[in-house]
């Protein structure tokens, strides 16, 4: 079926209909407003941010989540560029999502129009496809394949631009091109006839055409299967191990089997499992086979590593945690992240949650051999966790953070999600904050980048409007998103955001102060950001003494099952718990 005369916002509606897309995340913008009217009127619920990186990470999340690519739309120039950080963050955590980006009209780019850039340069970096319409007919076409580029092969983020006289209705455009009388007016000069023509003729380039019905096309990220002889060599070298290793990364969530199929096929093997990134809580919270602390003695140990979804990056010292007699099995959808620092005795270009769950079905795992084993990674578990304890009970210039985080913990409902945004406080909560299922964790991933709190907390809430949504920040995390506690009330979002508040810019102090003896730039002030939450319509609570948390996370937890966002700002005090832990 083909149609003509319809405008480009229209179209754009459409197919996120027919995608599946259930939200549309965007900051208004006279370039986009026909994708936004179009967006609500074809019952997509558009949710505006405080601003454009926002945008992007609640769509990052809601791919994450959903397995169903996110969506933003933002407005040309300063619009589009405020989304790089967001999207390149996408782009290193394997993130599928499409973004639209407004652009001005075709007949005047390049001549100094209003936030006119050359934008497909700026994003050609950062995405996997990128795509600008020329005429109405397009938009169809280059969207749906904009869907599917962002979650074949590796998944991540896609770029189509949507110039701003493709979206409005063709009337609309007529009268900017060529206006009302004008014909009259250009009458007077040969110019001015031959102007008249040249736009009247490039109004209906734009519309010309029959328009294609937007159709829905598989969602989900794909693959090709495993190969059978990787499978059977790696059976061959776990049957021969004595003590084996699983590191599961974020690339096995992204909903090829499913977590419940994946989590089972982890506990057929039985091998003792790290879970990073995305994959935390994948187990449950304390499940046998999972190892929380001391990854890198456990590596040390190893007779065979199996890095599912996880290159051999700063997470894993390049490599080098892992000794050079350790036979080494690398599963990854990038064949680069294959062999990077480390070149792997089993190579295995595929799926990693496929591959496992084949790799269990044709694997059984030798009875009672590593009984030992796991029994000295449950030791190393066990004595990390006496420490941490420790640690929570020391007395603190104000409320001790490993005490507070350890707290947190003990509250979580079994159907909560935690968003971590920050650095030295939300990195303390990796060790002590255990996600209680699978896709329960939202953390930037290999990026590192802050300021993703607000905007994955936005997603999470939306793709899980039962679930009791945290958001962890840091002192330094919060001040970026600070302001979209205003987008919470007005969305009626109700979660929980903690503020570890130390004055300071810790992670970075800690090594900056040892080594050059100076904090210049590490310190902040210790701001009322409750304060600040309550001036923007939410609840906020001021937690300065240890004897008060119980009292606040259950009043914070109650104002949330109420219906209003709620901010913590805890006044928490220095430790020791995580010195000399920076990456590079």
């Amino acid at each position: 079926m083909m149609e003509r005369h319809k405008d480009g916002g229209s179209l754009v509606a459409e197919v996120l209909k027919a995608q599946g897309v259930p939200y549309l995340f965007t900051l208004c913008g006279g370039h986009i407003s026909p994708i936004l009217v179009a967006a609500k009127q074809a019952g997509i619920q558009v949710v505006d941010t405080r601003q454009e990186a926002t945008a992007v990470f609640a769509a990052d999340a809601v791919a994450r989540l959903s397995g169903i690519p996110g969506v933003a739309a933002v407005t040309a120039g300063p619009g589009v560029t405020n989304t790089i950080t967001a999207v390149k963050n996408a782009q290193l955590a394997q993130s599928p999502l499409v973004l639209l980006g407004g652009a001005t009209a075709t007949a005047l780019k390049n001549r100094g129009a209003l936030q006119d850039i050359d934008q497909r340069a700026l994003f050609k970096p950062h995405v996997k496809w990128l795509a600008s319409a020329k005429s109405v007919k397009q938009i169809v076409p280059l969207l749906e394949t904009a869907f599917r580029k962002s979650q074949e092969g590796v998944p991540g983020p896609v770029f189509v631009e949507l110039p701003v006289d493709l979206l409005y209705p063709e009337e609309v455009v007529r009268k900017w091109y060529i206006g009302e009388g004008s014909k009259a007016r250009s009458q007077k000069s040969l110019a001015g006839r031959l102007q008249h023509i040249y736009l009247k003729r490039h109004v209906q380039k734009l519309f010309a055409g029959t328009i294609q019905t937007a159709k829905g096309v598989p969602t989900g990220s794909t693959f090709p299967a495993p190969k059978s002889r990787s499978i059977t060599k790696a059976a061959q070298l776990l049957h021969t191990a004595r003590q084996p290793l699983l590191i599961v990364g974020s690339q096995s969530m992204q909903h090829f089997v499913g977590a419940p199929a994946l989590a089972q096929a982890i506990e057929h093997l039985g091998v003792p499992v790290y879970l990073a990134g995305m994959a935390r809580g994948l187990l449950g919270a304390e499940h046998p086979l999972q190892c929380r602390h001391q990854r890198r003695q456990a590596l040390k140990a190893a007779d065979l590593v199996i890095l599912a979804g996880m290159p051999c990056d700063f997470r894993l010292h390049y490599g080098r945690q892992i000794p050079r007699s350790t036979r080494l099995i690398s599963i990854n959808r990038n064949r680069r992240e294959l062999y990077l620092n480390r070149h792997p005795t089993l190579a295995a270009h595929s799926d990693p949650a496929r591959f496992l769950h084949e790799l269990a079905a044709a694997f059984t795992p030798p009875e009672d051999t590593w009984l030992h084993w796991r029994g000295q990674l449950a030791q190393l578990q066990k004595n990390r966790e006496e420490e941490i304890q420790t640690i929570s009970r020391e007395a603190s210039s104000g409320v001790n953070p490993v005490d507070l985080l350890t707290r947190i913990d003990s509250v979580l409902d079994e159907d909560s999600m935690i968003v971590a945004d920050g650095g030295d406080f939300v990195a303390t909560a990796a060790y002590t904050v255990q996600p209680r299922g699978p896709l329960a964790w939202l953390d930037p991933g290999v990026f590192g980048t802050l300021g993703v709190g607000a905007g994955f907390a936005l997603g999470a809430k939306l793709v899980r409007p039962d679930s009791e949504v945290w958001i962890l920040y840091g002192d330094g995390s919060v001040g970026y998103s600070l302001i979209e506690l205003d987008t919470f009330v007005r969305h009626g979002l109700p979660v929980i955001a903690v503020v570890g508040n130390d004055g300071g810019w810790s992670q970075i102090a800690r090594e900056q102060v040892a080594i050059l003896g100076d904090d210049t730039g590490t310190t902040l002030s210790r701001a009322e950001y409750h304060r600040a939450a309550e001036g923007l319509g939410a609840q906020g609570l001021l937690l300065d003494q240890p004897e008060k948390i119980s009292d606040t996370l259950t009043a914070a937890r109650q104002t949330a099952r109420e219906g209003t966002p709620v901010l913590i700002n805890a006044l928490i005090g220095k430790t020791e718990f995580r010195k000399g832990a920076i990456s590079i």
